[in-house]
């Protein structure tokens, strides 16, 4: 991938990377190829996770055309790993980038046991304030399960840190 540039400012994308690589992001589920694979901050579906970009692009059109298949399996495989895991029915995928220049990908899985007004709404339809914050221990099981797909489907590389494992106090 195209190296970040030091111009860049830094999103909450290039935080959670930079504490991803570091082992301070608990959400971790894996290193990928292309990037962390990691819950997201709020689980209004169970399983919503993201794929977030290392290093830091703005934009997927910012990746060289190899960079950017591969970015996109990752994400695909993510979603494979997620739909067996968690017996959802079908996965939605997001890639916006109109708040800051930084790619990620929201990897969303839907359940046929939505409440019936958000189950065919597309995901910015729930209220995501009033959704349970990640928590390491409720999602372990689960992560650990995501974690062994992702190994099985060979898109693993070896993460240097349990995630979360130097989280400051």
């Amino acid at each position: 991938m195209k190296n970040e540039t030091a111009t860049e400012s830094l999103t909450a994308i290039h935080t959670q990377v930079i504490a991803a690589r570091e082992g301070r992001e608990p959400r971790v589920i894996a290193r990928l190829f292309t990037g962390w694979a990691v819950f997201g901050e709020r689980q209004f579906v169970r399983g919503y996770a993201l794929l977030l970009p290392d290093p830091v692009v703005p934009d997927l059109n910012s990746l060289g055309a190899r960079e950017r298949i591969a970015f996109l399996s990752d994400m695909s495989r993510l979603g494979d790993a997620l739909l067996k895991v968690t017996g959802a029915a079908r996965i939605n995928y997001a890639i916006f980038g109109n708040q800051a220049p930084a790619l990620h990908a929201h990897v969303i899985p839907r359940y046929p046991d939505e409440p019936e007004a958000l189950r065919s709404e597309q995901p910015w339809a729930y209220d995501w304030a009033a959704a349970p914050a990640f928590e390491r221990a409720a999602c372990q099981e689960l992560a650990d399960g995501v974690l062994r797909e992702l190994t099985r489907l060979g898109v693993t590389k070896p993460m240097r840190f349990t995630p979360g494992a130097n989280l400051e106090g």
